[in-house]
């Protein structure tokens, strides 16, 4: 996949932008395995922090990332279950500074979580 296609550059900058494309390219059945139970989406939201880290970003990319993330599954996603949908109302009733601050704090609560 060339590197138009990431949402991080070879440079390790993150281009928020890009994140829509990189959701939607995600397989159905694993998107569906990710988000049925609340603790895969947590694992994998975990692993993909970690990876993120291991490049180089910092506290303030990853929850720019968690925002482009949170407003992507808030528009296109349904929940699958009640914290999700516990989620998807806090944004839509946040202002833009409470979703970053909900960016930041899901990025903690999936720092938070220990690998299976």
């Amino acid at each position: 996949m060339s590197e138009h296609n990431h949402v991080v550059n070879k440079q390790g900058e993150l281009d928020v932008s890009k994140v829509s494309d990189a959701m939607d390219r995600i397989d159905d059945g694993e998107k569906e395995r990710i988000l049925a139970d609340f603790d895969a989406f947590q694992s994998y939201l975990n692993k993909r922090i970690q990876l993120a880290e291991s490049i180089g970003l910092n506290e303030e990319q990853l929850a720019q990332a968690a925002e482009k993330v949170a407003g992507y599954l808030a528009a296109n996603e349904e929940p699958r279950n009640s914290e999700e949908k516990l989620l998807q109302e806090l944004w839509k009733v946040g202002t833009k500074e409470e979703q970053h601050q909900l960016a930041h704090l899901l990025v903690k609560l999936a720092q938070k979580r220990t690998a299976p």
